[in-house]
């Protein structure tokens, strides 16, 4: 298992993927899940699958879940800390036995899958609250990888804007964008609140907004002020 952690926006989702792909897992399904977008009622059969009948308005075949789709490959639960503490308990039950009866059902399924977990909450103060489950945040814990705020990442803000500027020109059939160095101060000097998912954005409206694919200074926009001016 594999515990993310990380502010929102430091592409915790993009981490997960690349776990995957670089594994022996890379042929078999990643399968993902935002454990605070679906609705509590229907996170369980969402995760565990349920058989004809589990509930009104179930399919008459059954539906497997997503760990069902996942088996040999990975299964990617992002805010893990919004899962509620009765269907965290039931989840510990499917990681120990790797295996998982459907909603409704009474036949056990065998998985192979394996976990990789993401949130933007400090677990051990969530156990501590009594939000989460101590023995779960042992059992998902495996190893566990912060990403840093994209505020303390040096020079990859400025490699990573020049992809972002790179990609959205290929896609909108531009020029070769480039950064006066004003730009690029700029763009170091930020806090980036909302971290590389901000930074792309930014860069994304820098690049429409900019003459003679030279992005300058005037041409980036910080969504901080954007909101302030809300």
């Amino acid at each position: 298992s594999v515990l993310i952690t990380g502010d929102c926006g430091t592409g915790k989702e993009l981490f997960a993927q690349a776990i995957h792909h670089s594994s022996a897992r890379k042929v078999h399904p990643f399968v993902k899940i935002n454990c605070a977008a679906i609705p509590k009622n229907l996170l369980e059969s969402e995760l565990f699958g349920y058989d004809k009948g589990a509930f009104t308005g179930a399919r008459t075949k059954g539906k497997p879940g997503k760990f069902e789709l996942a088996h040999r490959g990975t299964i990617f639960l992002d805010e893990i800390a919004e899962m509620e503490l009765n269907l965290q308990s039931k989840l510990l039950r499917v990681l120990q036995e790797r295996e998982v009866t459907r909603v409704g059902g009474n036949e056990k399924v065998k998985l192979d899958v394996r976990l990789i977990v993401a949130t933007n909450k400090n677990l051990a103060e969530e156990v501590k609250n009594g939000a989460f489950r101590e023995d779960l945040f042992f059992r998902i814990m495996g190893l566990p990888i912060e990403l840093p705020p994209l505020r303390y990442r040096g020079n990859d803000i400025l490699i990573l804007a020049k992809h972002f500027s790179e990609e959205f020109s290929k896609d909108n059939k531009l020029g070769k964008i480039h950064f006066s160095k004003e730009a690029k101060d700029k763009l170091i000097q930020y806090h980036f609140p909302g971290n590389v998912r901000e930074l792309k954005a930014i860069v994304d409206l820098a690049v429409v907004m900019c003459e003679n694919n030279e992005i300058v200074a005037n041409d980036i926009t910080f969504t901080s002020s954007i909101r302030d001016d809300i």
